[in-house]
């Protein structure tokens, strides 16, 4: 076996051939699929709601491969009856949705769209009556254009091409995003127990702000830092609303995360690797585990945050679980000419891609978890995202056969089980996702889904992979009677 860097005390070990230990899993194991509203819902202006940052950007063009969008998806709005007998199907228990903003507030604050609320109240009621357990996030990405488009009253000022900012580079759409909240937890908080604020808020900022690869599609750091501070008091705040609308809500955050190794151990491409975790994962986790920001980050972006008094521990409000979205871990060499973290990408030869062209180690996955314990305390943990890309096709017997993406389920979930047997505590795990969807700037080419969709027909078939999930869901139930 090869010892890559993570940390003194997590480094990867790479594996081969999986044994899944269903022994390690508890008998409450929560076993899930995950979905995001702009992904699947399709409808986007029905029932009085309101275009989206990515609704913008998906008719951008060039912003998304092949001009696709999300105007129909999987039309789940008129099909969500088929898709929760899907994951019953499945045998799945638990199942971890997003809520729309602009469907529940097509303003982003002000008037309710009572027609929205009723879309998630027939969703969630249809879930408990199939025995599924709704984990719902309020925010995956989709902010109202309402608010992309206005400038709060604390004058953010301009991007370097001269236009305004607005969206999350400002502070009042935290405020706005703790108001929603209040809405939607008021409307589904006697059936919703579990609530996660964002998902993925280093997708928002550095990819949406700083690469321009997504929703809003910018390339200015210091909008990004802005929106990346804003978005973690916006959780704080939206922790708030929830504890005072919803007693004993149980509350957590889902960001996603990589164990970042150096390319080799030269001095150079180990600090290298060290600011790629910094850019990775300490931004995102130090801050809400009451470190604040990390110094030598800030050092880095040199872009001052919009910190007021009482800040710190709004954003470090104590949580009651966390998420983990995992999908590859990152190699790096030191790229001083390359922009931040001053890092680039190297490819371990060995390791196998999946069809987004990321890497396959499991490894990655167990260190993470084991160093979210370690590290940094966390008391319940879920794996929130975990899933592959591979080209699929409907064969001509009807089935889609995809051994990668069962191969991967199978090495991950061997990979949660090691981590739960060295004292992670791992509460359940959310395969991505139930059905294929709208890859965001990737458009409908890849699929990640354990069940197919033929997007002309809307034709749903359960695929190999999630026959396989299915059996091991079974399998840890007979085991546990």
């Amino acid at each position: 076996m090869e010892r890559h860097f993570v940390s003194d005390a997590h480094p990867v070990t790479r594996s081969a051939a999986p044994s899944l230990d269903l022994g390690a899993f508890p008998a409450d194991f929560a076993w899930g699929t995950a979905t995001s509203a702009y992904q699947i819902e399709g409808a986007v202006a029905e029932d009085g709601r309101a275009p989206s940052i990515w609704d913008t950007f998906a008719h951008t063009p060039g912003a998304v491969d092949n001009a696709d969008h999300g105007d129909t998806a999987c039309d789940h709005y008129h099909r969500w009856p088929e898709d929760v007998a899907l994951m019953k199907e499945l045998g799945t228990d638990a199942y971890r949705m997003s809520i729309a903003w602009p469907r529940v507030l097509p303003g982003g604050d002000g008037p309710v769209n009572a027609a929205g609320l009723d879309f998630y109240d027939r969703l969630v009621d249809a879930l408990l009556d199939a025995g599924i357990t709704p984990s719902v996030t309020l925010y995956h990405w989709d902010l109202p254009q309402a608010l992309q488009d206005r400038t709060g009253r604390n004058g953010a000022g301009q991007n370097r091409a001269g236009e305004w900012r607005g969206g999350w580079t400002e502070r009042d759409t935290a405020e706005h995003f703790a108001h929603y909240t209040s809405v939607v937890a008021a409307r589904l908080g006697d059936r919703v127990g579990q609530w996660a604020t964002l998902n993925e808020p280093l997708c928002s900022a550095w990819i949406g702000h700083l690469e321009g690869r997504m929703a809003p599609g910018w390339t200015d750091l210091t909008a990004a830092v802005r929106a990346s501070y804003h978005l973690l008091l916006g959780h704080g705040l939206a922790v708030q609303a929830l504890r005072a609308a919803v007693p004993g809500a149980r509350i957590g955050l889902v960001t996603n995360h990589s164990t970042v190794e150096p390319a080799s151990t030269r001095p150079e491409d180990v600090a290298a690797a060290v600011r790629a975790d910094g850019h990775t994962n300490r931004w995102w986790l130090d801050p809400v585990y009451g470190r604040g920001f990390p110094a030598d980050m800030r050092e880095l972006y040199a872009v001052e945050l919009p910190e007021r008094e009482g800040d710190p521990a709004v954003i470090g409000a104590p949580l009651d679980w966390h998420g983990l979205n995992y999908y590859f871990p990152v190699t790096v060499a030191d790229d001083p000419a390359g922009p931040v973290p001053y890092a680039r990408e190297v490819r371990v030869p060995g390791l196998p891609r999946t069809g987004m062209d990321w890497p396959v180690d499991a490894g990655g996955l167990e260190a993470f978890l084991l160093r979210l314990t370690e590290e940094y305390g966390v008391r319940r943990l879920y794996v929130t995202e975990n899933g592959s890309a591979f080209p699929d096709a409907v064969g001509p017997d009807g089935r889609v056969d995809d051994p990668h993406r069962t191969g991967y389920l199978e090495q991950h979930l061997a990979a949660c089980a090691r981590a739960l047997r060295k004292g992670a505590p791992l509460a359940g795990y959310y395969a991505w996702s139930l059905l294929d969807n709208f890859e965001w700037a990737y458009g409908y080419d890849k699929r990640f889904g354990l069940v197919h969709v033929d997007y002309a027909t809307q034709r749903r078939t359960v695929k190999a992979s999630g026959r396989r999930y299915a059996d091991i869901i079974r399998a840890h139930r007979t085991r546990n009677r």
